[in-house]
């Protein structure tokens, strides 16, 4: 298990009992106790977790989560806590790759609900890992979008996704691009410059995965 990843998922077990149960999140209309329930289920019900992306078994996925959701508040953040071993998503083979931006994303969902938040000082090499993940994320996030947009993190570098025509550029630290382009545009601390229309319409996207 990497350490970011590692320090991501307690850090974000620690905030949620700080918090409690019924704090708000950025996932629009789940407290922390449903995002919890959520993370669970990613990854101990491999049979439910499909419905995260398919709609087709979303009834199910839902099912699942609210039943999880009723475990007592402790118990369910122990589980995010401590991982399975077996799981598809949290094995130490793939545990890095597929934590490090969910745990990242999901850590700032409950501490950019509350106030008074400040962006972290992550460290650099947090940082050049997030960055590593950024080009896919912004090819996937971006796909549907009309314009090019230019994604720029400061000493880290650059790609670009989306349509042609047009150009947006996108620019800021990799943690903060990661939380724009996984749709939480509006708590991302991020500079965005191109036609007015076609950034309020970037602004306003349903973006993520």
């Amino acid at each position: 298990m990497s350490r970011f990843a590692r320090s991501e998922r307690q850090e974000l077990a620690d905030l949620l009992l700080a918090v409690g149960p019924d704090a708000a999140t950025l996932d629009e209309g789940w407290t922390t106790r449903d995002l919890a329930a959520h993370l669970v289920l990613r990854e101990r019900r491999p049979d439910a977790a499909a419905g995260i992306l398919l709609p087709p078994v979303r009834r199910h996925t839902d099912r699942v989560q609210a039943r999880l959701a009723a475990i007592p508040y402790q118990r369910l953040v122990e589980l995010v806590r401590q991982p399975p071993w077996w799981s598809p998503v949290s094995n130490p083979l793939v545990h890095e790759q597929a934590n490090l931006m969910e745990f990242f994303v999901h850590h700032e969902d409950v501490r950019r609900a509350g106030t008074g938040w400040q962006p972290r000082n992550l460290p650099a090499a947090q940082q050049a890992a997030l960055w590593r993940r950024l080009p896919a994320l912004a090819r996937l996030a971006l796909r549907r979008f009309p314009a090019t947009v230019l994604v720029q993190a400061p000493e880290h570098g650059e790609t670009s996704a989306g349509g042609t025509g047009d150009q947006l550029r996108l620019v800021g630290a990799p943690g903060e691009l990661i939380l724009f382009l996984f749709g939480r545009q509006r708590a991302a601390r991020v500079q965005l410059d191109g036609p007015a229309a076609l950034v309020e319409r970037l602004r306003t996207a349903r973006l993520g995965v």
